[in-house]
């Protein structure tokens, strides 16, 4: 089978755009993604007409189509309340904690000081429990494990240092309580030189279970002539240790190719927030050039034979 091949695309992409949505956006795109009481969840990212970003959930009771949208925004930005999102909320993904019974919900806060990382839990994706920011900026990127480790909670984020010739890296850190967090060190470096994932790279959807460890999908930016190119590649952590990187491939996973990933308000992108697995398939829900929200699928033991055949680490 041809590697390009690992991740296939639904033929009827895209699956949502703007124009799905009762009211006026300008796009809709990078959604987290849960499965929760027989159906598909995906908490989109729609930009309004200003500019600024906020939240909407759309369901589906067979993860392809036939998709019902909450007919208003299902989170807004609160910068009364949280000041840290006076530009706006992006790219959530989605955790559910059965130690706590909520969905976690990371994501982007766009605030005066630059990006930044927070967190709310919910139980129905109707009432949400801020957290408010829980790393400073300049921060994206970012997802909780499911589980604990020796008593701490982890997340994976990706902090921008302004140092030169300093990376945009994959970061780990540790919290005993969700709000305080330690810990951090570098969890995959970018590349250096001419490299696929050189000089900037970032977790793309949560972290995924598998029986040989947990599953990382990760963004890579390539800079080129023409404008940036974000392709996707995969590692893979120990089960027990996430900080043991057991795997990581030397080439991308998946990489723009379709109209709607070529152009669009920002072109050559395919970036998902959030995957769902059903057996041994996983569903990937990307958004293609920052425009639309598309469907690709793949099976974890096609990716994790590919990984162990591609592992440069």
């Amino acid at each position: 089978m041809p590697e390009r091949d690992l991740f296939k695309r639904y033929p009827g992409n895209p699956i949502i755009t703007s124009e799905n949505l009762s009211y006026r956006a300008n796009s809709v795109f990078n959604a987290g993604a849960a499965a929760m009481e027989g159906q598909t969840l995906l908490l989109m990212r729609v930009e309004d007409r200003r500019g600024m970003s906020h939240f909407t959930a759309a369901r589906s009771r067979d993860g392809w189509s036939g998709w019902s949208i909450d007919d208003k925004p299902t989170l807004l930005p609160s910068p009364l309340d949280h000041p840290e999102e006076i530009w706006g909320i992006e790219d959530p993904r989605i955790t559910y904690l059965e130690e706590l019974g909520c969905w976690a919900v990371t994501y982007t806060a766009f605030s005066r000081g630059g990006p930044l990382v927070s967190l709310a839990c919910t139980k129905d994706f109707v009432k949400f429990e801020r957290y408010g920011p829980v790393l400073p900026p300049e921060d994206k990127d970012a997802a909780l494990f499911p589980v604990r480790f020796k008593g701490r909670w982890a997340m994976i984020h990706r902090p921008v240092s302004n140092w030169p010739g300093a990376g945009a890296d994959i970061w780990i850190s540790f919290s005993p309580d969700l709000r305080h967090w330690g810990d951090h060190r570098v969890l995959i470096a970018a590349r250096k030189g001419g490299w696929w994932d050189a000089n900037k790279i970032g977790l793309s959807p949560p972290p995924l279970p598998t029986e040989e460890g947990w599953l990382i999908l990760y963004h890579g930016v390539r800079t080129t002539a023409s404008g940036s190119i974000y392709r996707l590649g995969l590692a893979l952590l120990d089960l027990e240790d996430p900080c043991n990187v057991i795997a990581r491939a030397d080439e991308w996973v998946f990489s723009p190719e379709e109209s709607y990933e070529l152009m669009g308000d920002v072109d050559n992108v395919v970036f998902p927030c959030g995957w769902v697995r059903e057996g041994n398939t996983v569903r990937l829900y990307y958004g293609g050039a920052d425009k639309c929200l598309a469907l690709a699928v793949a099976e974890v033991p096609e990716l994790l034979a590919w990984l162990k055949e591609h592992n440069v680490n």
